[in-house]
């Protein structure tokens, strides 16, 4: 069989074909002619048995280094995946006593419709056939997001994934449901927020989420961005202005070659769409920077004597609270990390606007405190720049943009080549200048390695000089 028919047809050859059924997202995707039923990756079955025997049994049949494990105690589900993650199989036993019982407690009519896995006439007890036909999403039942109200979320998600349109009635049943993703976990609202920071039309999810109720429960550090005045140079709220820099970054990454040129262009099409943490891209840890970029802005707004109004320390402090947001989101390290990194550097490109042209001590002040994210926070930078349409708007997004693109052609030779060699070890150093190893050595060797990219310090001699002129200076 081939690889992209593997789940759907090893769950085929193996399960019981009269006591099993595909369910979801299997089915819908198959009847919105989102791609062919037998290419599908994702499957879901409904089994009218033991989830974890079933899960076993496409294991042992699967190819070698496939691996299963248990998705939920509570509705005794367990998934089978290749070996390198390429597909999956979620077993979920029957919930009710009937196939149609277990239908109707699903979140949407539209993912609640069935098929035998040996095929013949759908189950679709909730109208899920017509809703998909008019791009409608209905809830499946009156309970269906007091039930489970991470499903609020999901009505967000399926929105902007599908393109479909929310039933009046279903809105008003998520509305009044969403305040109990306050009892919901983490990690499952994360795994959804970032299906939807994932899709072309993200900004339209997030405005759905607060429509719903839900961003004022799972991020109301971003709704607390509503209202919030900002300077002359901006034409948009704090809010409103995210929500801006998200489109941008999101322009930029699915065209990149439009604003960026050919060559930038398609390096940054390659960066983007490397891995970077939580089954996420960079593109997407950069849509996450552009979400988080400005979120301390509430708490440090002040408005001095002179009638201006300014956000003193607001990177620092939302560096800080944007990782807490995705610790308490339960994201990975790597991704605190990176998304923090952007939001502490994302005013850095804009103060040295009014320095051009750079000196190389310039660039080199830029590149080392920005790596490794020094490709990222130029784009976020630049889309930051492209949503601030106030006071002077052209002439500033032009010298913004000019001093942009050449710091991120600067930025990705830098992350092709990394840093020069070291010209000297530090022990070696420290033999020379007959120090100790500590502090001082470091900044020492700092100021070699800027030495080197500025082209002042070409061998190990010129560092020793310049080494011995700092430790005489006191510099």
């Amino acid at each position: 069989m081939s690889a992209g028919a593997q789940p759907f047809e090893l769950a085929k050859s193996v399960l019981d074909p009269e006591r099993t059924w595909f369910v979801g997202g299997v089915i819908r995707d198959r009847l919105a002619a989102r791609g062919p039923q037998s290419t599908t990756l994702d499957v879901d079955l409904i089994v009218d048995g033991d989830g974890e025997e079933a899960a076993r049994q496409l294991r042992d049949a699967a190819p070698a280094g496939a691996a299963v494990f248990t998705l939920s105690d509570q509705f005794g589900a367990w998934r089978v995946c290749s070996a390198d993650r390429d597909w999956q199989i979620d077993c979920t036993p029957l919930q009710g006593e009937t196939l149609e019982d277990d239908l109707r407690a699903r979140d949407l009519t539209i993912n609640a419709i069935a098929e035998p896995l040996a095929g013949g006439e759908l189950i679709d007890p909730t109208g899920g056939l017509e809703d998909l036909q008019l791009g409608v999403l209905r809830a499946a039942s009156a309970d269906a997001f007091a039930a489970d109200p991470l499903r609020c979320v999901r009505l967000a998600r399926f929105a902007v994934q599908l393109g479909f349109t929310i039933d009046p009635e279903t809105l008003a049943s998520a509305q009044a449901s969403a305040d109990g993703l306050s009892s919901v976990a983490g990690e499952r609202i994360f795994a959804e927020l970032n299906l939807i920071l994932s899709a072309p039309e993200a900004v339209e999810g997030i405005r759905l989420l607060d429509q719903i109720g839900a961003a004022a429960m799972i991020l109301p550090e971003l709704c607390a961005l509503q209202g919030v005045e900002q300077t002359a140079y901006h034409h948009l709220d704090a809010y409103e202005h995210t929500l801006e820099v998200l489109q941008q970054a999101i322009d930029i990454e699915l065209e990149p070659s439009a604003l960026l040129g050919d060559e930038s262009g398609a390096a940054v099409a390659a960066l983007l769409s490397e891995p970077l943490a939580d089954g996420l891209s960079r593109a997407v840890g950069l849509r996450w920077g552009a979400v988080l970029h400005d979120i301390a802005k509430p708490q440090t707004r002040a408005e001095f004597d002179d009638g201006r109004i300014g956000f003193p320390g607001h990177a620092v402090e939302g560096a800080a609270q944007s990782r807490l947001i995705l610790e308490r989101l339960k994201a990975s390290e790597r991704l605190r990390a990176h998304v923090s990194q952007l939001t502490l550097e994302h005013l850095r490109l804009g103060f040295l606007v009014h320095e051009q042209p750079l000196s190389r001590e310039a660039y080199y002040l830029y590149l080392s405190s920005c790596q490794p994210v020094e490709v990222d926070v130029t784009l976020l930078s630049l889309a930051d720049r492209l949503a601030t349409r106030g006071r002077k708007a052209e002439e500033a997004i032009a010298a913004h943009q000019e001093l942009a693109l050449d710091l991120l052609a600067e930025s990705l030779r830098w992350r092709a080549s990394g840093p020069p060699e070291p010209v000297i070890r530090g022990d070696q150093l420290a033999a020379e200048l007959g120090i100790e190893h500590g502090p001082r050595l470091g900044e020492l060797l700092a100021a070699i390695a800027e030495g080197q990219y500025c082209g002042s310090v070409t061998d190990e001699q010129s560092a020793v000089e310049l080494a011995r002129t700092l430790l005489a200076s006191g510099d």
